[in-house]
């Protein structure tokens, strides 16, 4: 259902590193790159996307407060790594991976390098 997601930077540099790592977990790759937007994407991919950019009306990039992206990590396993991976890269502990709540859920959370929340996350 969600096509892209896009997350405000001001080190594009910086973020672009940050998520070429992170995001080769998935096997995704930049699919585009114009100096201000970056977008990535798996192979064979029909959404899911995620972008980072510098804000189009050129002000400072800020984190909203209650806006997450989640990353659907596919096993209990590849959350605990993608949790890991982004602490290596630097990003903040937001929570350890573990269940939450009832129906399954498996999740774990951190703030990249700009303040962004993200999940990992598996269901059932």
């Amino acid at each position: 259902m969600i096509g892209y997601t896009t997350l405000g930077t001001n080190d594009l540099d910086r973020a672009i590193a940050f998520y070429d790592a992170l995001l080769a977990e998935f096997g995704a790759t930049q699919i585009m790159n114009d100096g201000r937007i970056v977008i990535w994407a798996a192979e064979g991919s029909t959404g899911g996307m995620l972008a980072v950019c510098t804000p189009h009306d050129e002000q400072a990039a800020t984190v909203g407060n209650g806006i997450m992206v989640a990353l659907s990590a596919g096993s209990k396993d590849k959350v605990a790594s993608l949790h890991a991976r982004a602490l290596e890269l630097g990003a903040t502990d937001e929570g350890e991976p573990g269940p939450r709540g009832e129906g399954g859920f498996y999740g774990a959370y951190f703030r990249d390098l700009d303040g962004n929340k993200l999940a990992a996350f598996v269901m059932g």
